[in-house]
């Protein structure tokens, strides 16, 4: 009897090592979706406190929280020729197992006003509801693919309605065109610096596309540098020195955070008889940092 209760105890003990094992990956902010978000994080760069997040664990196929979102709305192709309307529905955006799923949907669609689009999708943004200047931006993302497909995760200025684009800023975290699905890209625009002749570089997984699993998508923002990473892995810093000659750098000030899913455009250019519908963004988790002690 002794000898069986020290194998009874010598299991309890590995069960609740092995629990710990779990909890501990459980909570691991990059790995694993539904995860808490963990009030602290170390990168290479030094320690960072949390200071906003959405988990995205609200009761599947309820609305994006909008204590934290707007979700904006409209099909005036927003200034690159884009084909959806982007609409406030649940079809095109809500919650379903710990994530935000952004969904693009060829349909014929008219709204009020009359506006006549062929597609569907959600743009979502914290305009008015959190914004911050420096420190790490990141988000657990699962990219839809296709050709004419635009996913993308960024961040507009939020003297916006007073400077306007591009003098209030913009800094793309990743964006991706459906016809490259193995790379995205990261790019900075401001005044004398945007659209095609904004600064950025892409980063190309070794193998694959970025469609078939998650992947972190992140900036270190401090001043006077903006790095760009894809599941850590460092691919771009910007500074002042990056910019044209007479250029201003605009990131200095606090930045709202924007998620979408395009459709079609002048850089993704058009769906074509390749292209399939549904597609949808599946994001984990949004996280938000300032540099800690």
């Amino acid at each position: 009897m002794p000898r069986m209760r020290m194998h009874r105890n010598l299991s309890k003990l590995l069960l609740v090592i092995l629990a710990a094992g779990l909890f501990c990956a459980a909570t691991w902010p990059h790995t694993n979706s539904g995860a808490a978000a963990s009030s602290s994080l170390k990168t290479a760069s030094g320690n960072w406190q949390l200071s906003w997040s959405d988990e995205f664990n609200g009761a599947n196929g309820s609305a994006p929280d909008p204590a934290k979102w707007t979700l904006v709305t409209g099909g005036n192709g927003w200034g690159n020729d884009e084909l959806e309307y982007y609409t406030s529905r649940l079809e095109n955006a809500h919650i379903e197992d710990g994530n935000l799923v952004i969904t693009a949907l060829k349909e014929d669609y008219t709204d009020t006003k009359g506006v006549t689009r062929n597609y569907t999708s959600a743009r979502m943004q914290t305009m008015g509801k959190f914004a911050q200047a420096y420190g790490r931006f990141e988000a657990r993302i699962k990219i839809p693919y296709g050709q004419g497909i635009w996913p993308a995760f960024w961040m507009l200025g939020a003297d916006m309605p007073t400077a306007h684009w591009p003098g209030a800023g913009e800094v793309d975290i990743m964006e991706n065109i459906g016809r490259e699905p193995g790379t995205v890209h990261g790019t900075i625009h401001g005044p004398g610096y945007s659209g095609s002749k904004g600064i950025g570089a892409p980063y190309s997984l070794p193998s694959g596309r970025f469609a078939d699993d998650y992947h972190v998508f992140a900036i270190e923002w401090e001043p006077n540098q903006i790095r760009f990473y894809v599941d850590d892995h460092l691919y771009e810093t910007r500074t002042p020195a990056d910019l044209p000659a007479g250029t201003k750098w605009v990131y200095d000030h606090p930045f709202y955070i924007l998620l979408n899913c395009a459709v079609g455009g002048r850089w993704p250019r058009n769906p074509d008889s390749t292209s399939t519908f549904p597609q949808k963004m599946l994001v984990d988790y949004v996280r938000v940092y300032k540099k800690g002690p």
